[in-house]
């Protein structure tokens, strides 16, 4: 019989639970402004490898603005449970639609019709954008965190006129792939991290890093935040091998490395760990400690379905839709993630987004915004709310 687990060390006014979502899973949430009936909820939907913990130091001070606040710990991640999160697993668990339905049908168990805002950080991100896209009439407003949301990918369009030069019309999807094969002739060879983190090695490599799982973990949080002083992002020029390379290597990984090889290689020292107040020790042994109970294949498995071209194929259902409610981007002025894939910044503000409000990129931080600077964090999203979104 598995021993019950230890509750986590929230703040005051945080409380967890587990919720039947009625798409195959137990959801284990965090919720804030739980005390007041009728509030608008926020759902905030978090990344990799992260938990709905990440969002602990956001969640009081949008309960305190008025709203009901629930952060789940999504399909494969932390204490929800429910279906396969193996490697062998049917991967359509994994799509975008499912992870959908996931949202969706916890919002319905929660006694919701409407959500004033879906908010999602790295993959989170993703997911948030489908949900505002898919479902506009359910998630009023969406708050895109990290990730840039390009828009679905799309058919070839008017090639049945037989023109040479529609026909060589390519998606951006497989624009990337090309430059991504094409890592491995450089010198030295390369890879990307999605492609590393869809093979089967990598759920071994990192839950027995031969650092232990704690110390990848830190030097992992650490090298993509603002206090690793190599993050300088800037946009690169194009979709290219060569223009990949010129990520960090915790993007575009040398060939022959594991992701605990590549991140030990910026451990931060003693003072440096003594000095993160965005992420103490304690934070830092929640993450370890669910992790190494769980693994991370399920959230592994989320990067498989980005990475193999069947399951793209079938997002081309909403090949023209867009995102037609209120959306804004924030980011770490620090985070290389909004210029990862070329294009896709770009995209998002001109094409994905009709109703597109803002672009706040947040100093002081990394990819971790809302862990690394709460407070602006939670500022900037109060004002996107009150002051560009409309009232639900």
């Amino acid at each position: 019989m598995d021993e019950p687990l230890s509750d986590l060390p929230l703040p005051e006014g945080i409380r967890a639970r587990m919720v039947d979502n009625g798409n195959g899973l137990a959801m284990h949430v965090l919720e804030a402004g739980f005390d007041a009936p009728e509030r608008p909820c926020i759902v905030l939907l978090h990344g990799f490898p992260e938990l709905a913990y990440s969002w602990r130091k956001i969640m009081k001070p949008l309960a305190d603005a008025g709203f009901y606040v629930v952060a789940p710990d999504q399909r494969g991640y932390g204490r929800t449970t429910g279906g396969d999160a193996s490697f062998d697993t049917d991967l359509n668990e994994f799509t975008f639609p499912n992870l959908v339905r996931d949202v969706l049908g916890l919002v319905s168990a929660l006694g919701y019709r409407r959500v004033a805002s879906v908010i999602g950080h790295d993959f989170g991100s993703p997911v948030a954008a489908w949900c505002a896209l898919i479902r506009p009439d359910v998630f009023a407003s969406v708050v895109m965190m990290s990730a840039p949301f390009a828009g679905p990918p799309a058919f070839a369009f008017n090639t049945a006129k037989d023109d040479a030069r529609l026909a060589r019309v390519e998606t951006a999807s497989s624009v990337m792939g090309e430059a991504v094969g094409a890592l491995a002739s450089l010198d030295p060879p390369r890879k990307h991290y999605q492609w590393y983190y869809s093979g089967a090695q990598a759920n071994d490599d990192m839950r027995h890093a031969p650092q232990g799982l704690a110390a990848f973990l830190r030097a992992y949080y650490y090298v993509k935040s603002a206090d690793w002083a190599g993050n300088h992002p800037h946009p690169l020029a194009s979709v290219t091998a060569e223009q990949l390379a010129m990520l960090p290597t915790y993007y575009v990984m040398n060939a022959d490395a594991t992701m605990p090889q590549t991140v030990a290689e910026h451990m931060p020292g003693a003072d440096d760990i003594a000095a993160c107040a965005w992420l103490t020790d304690r934070d830092l042994n929640v993450y370890a400690g669910e992790y190494a109970r769980t693994g991370f294949q399920g959230g592994l498995n989320w990067y498989r379905c980005g990475t193999d071209a069947r399951y793209a194929s079938a997002l081309r259902m909403w090949s023209g839709r867009t995102i037609d409610v209120p959306s804004c981007f924030v980011a770490g002025a620090s985070d290389w993630g909004y210029y990862q894939r070329p294009g896709d910044f770009e995209a998002m503000r001109v094409l994905a987004c009709t109703d597109f409000r803002a672009t706040h990129l947040i100093e002081g931080a990394g990819h971790w915004v809302q862990q690394e600077q709460p407070s602006t964090v939670a500022s900037r999203i109060l004002r996107f709310l009150r002051q560009d979104a409309p009232a639900i």
